[in-house]
């Protein structure tokens, strides 16, 4: 056998060229700092022309483009996911711009009183961290950080690490958060399972990353509120602040319109009107529209915006999510190559033959993708990319697919550290050394990490 006809046609050499395209991948984005999207296209290509697929299976022709893995494996997932990132990305900058993430924290702050700051925060963060990303997270909530630190009078850390705790467990976990929107696509999960077994995981992991561990290490790690970040007052300075009220509803009505159409499937009747109406209702992008318009009118044009700075709004918060658009649809290709290889079931082979289990081989390679180039949507597209065509043979269930991609989450935030922004977002915000961010965020994440995916093989086990 010829060392072409044994990369293309034997278990070892389609391995092989696995190990090859991820170590490949990982040095074009780590070592040449090449975007993550023109590394997974790249990587993809030579992938599919190593493994002999014919031209036209991953380009297309010039007389017909359509059908080739090029273009399904980026209409595919783009299609599912596009509406729901760039609508849920909406919906975040309008809570962000009315000051509804200032009143939420300030309420719970009233509420827990100072001697429970802590977990105060570390609630505004799971609450706040479900329509915003991480680092907006952070921009719009640091401010009261610094000034319950400053009222506590104790470290920094026993305020900042419950709060990041709660925003890191949600982007992860989570939709509208690109990370599980593009893994649900991909591995095909609806997305009230994925909301119900993400909260199912990712609260226990928040309390003992977000409160247990926070609490133990500000304790003995003293940070100081950074002098220039000190505010006179943390209550919201609009005159005519949104009520507490009408921000919660905002962030749970899609939710629960999303929950109600998952399981109104099982419950209803089939065909039944009801069970249409929950169907309609609870389609990830009408929920996420509708939220959106009640967004735009109520913390919006009733409180003085105008339609022009409401435009001006939306196309900035728009900006950042070509990227990430474009990161998830070169993943889902990648995947698409797998599987069109036969790379995929040579995986699921060695799996079966190694007696190691899928959720587990998941989380470890999804680990190994976070550590080695930073990114956690990178991280989980990669991972779902490289094990869906297994997962496509073992017949798992709705609520079992949901917990994979938990998994896959879960080892997409491990170890945060220099490669990540979101290391430096916490070390510079806060005024963490970057020794003691290394002591404190990184074995934060990384206890994240381990209970989550720990909550979620425990699952997997009983179900």
């Amino acid at each position: 056998m010829s060392v072409v006809d044994w990369l293309q046609h034997s278990t070892g050499g389609l391995l092989t060229l696995a190990a090859v395209s991820i170590a490949a991948l990982l040095l074009l984005i780590i070592r040449l700092r090449m975007e993550p999207f023109i590394a997974l296209i790249v990587i993809g290509l030579l992938t599919a022309l190593a493994a002999g697929l014919p031209v036209e299976s991953i380009v297309g022709s010039a007389q017909k483009a359509s059908g080739s893995l090029l273009e399904e494996g980026f209409g595919g997932i783009l299609g599912h996911i596009a509406a729901i990132i760039g609508l849920g990305t909406l919906l975040g900058a309008m809570l962000e711009k009315s000051g509804g993430a200032q009143v939420l924290t300030s309420a719970l702050l009233r509420a827990f009183g100072q001697r429970r700051a802590p977990l105060a925060m570390g609630i505004a963060g799971l609450i706040f961290g479900i329509p915003v990303f991480f680092d907006i997270g952070i921009f719009v909530l640091a401010p009261l950080v610094y000034v319950a630190a400053r009222q506590g009078g104790r470290s920094m850390l026993l305020y900042c690490l419950p709060l990041v705790a709660g925003l890191s467990v949600t982007h992860a976990f989570l939709p509208p958060h690109p990370g599980p929107v593009a893994a649900a696509g991909l591995l095909e999960v609806d997305l009230g399972w994925i909301i119900l077994m993400g909260a199912a995981c990712g609260i226990p992991a928040w309390f003992v990353g977000g409160v247990l561990f926070s609490s133990w290490i500000g304790n003995r790690i003293d940070v100081p509120v950074p002098q220039e970040m000190l505010v006179t007052d943390g209550e919201q300075a609009d005159e005519n602040p949104p009520s507490l009220g009408l921000v919660s509803a905002i962030i749970a009505v899609p939710l629960v319109l999303i929950l109600a159409g998952t399981f109104g499937s099982i419950w209803l009747p089939d065909g039944s009107r009801l069970a249409g109406v929950a169907a309609f209702a609870g389609t990830p992008a009408v929920a996420l529209t509708g939220a959106v318009l009640a967004a735009f009118w109520l913390l919006g044009r009733r409180r003085g915006m105008t339609a022009v700075q409401l435009s001006e709004l939306s196309a900035t918060a728009l900006r950042p999510v070509a990227m990430i658009l474009l990161v998830v649809g070169a993943g889902a290709f990648f995947g698409a190559v797998l599987s069109a290889t036969g790379i995929g079931t040579a995986v699921a082979g060695s799996l079966d033959s190694a007696g190691l289990p899928v959720i587990l081989a998941a989380y470890v390679i999804s680990c190994g993708m976070r550590i080695a180039q930073g990114s956690a949507t990178v991280a989980i597209v990669t991972t779902s990319g490289i094990i869906a065509p297994t997962v496509v043979q073992l017949g798992y269930t709705q609520p079992q697919l949901a917990l994979l991609v938990v998994a896959i989450s879960a080892g997409s935030i491990i170890a945060s550290h220099v490669n990540d922004g979101g290391f430096w977002i916490v070390s510079r915000y806060f005024g963490i050394s970057v020794a003691d961010t290394l002591r404190t965020w990184t074995v934060l994440e990384t206890v994240l990490s381990l209970t989550g995916f720990g909550v979620s093989a425990a699952l997997m086990a009983v179900i």
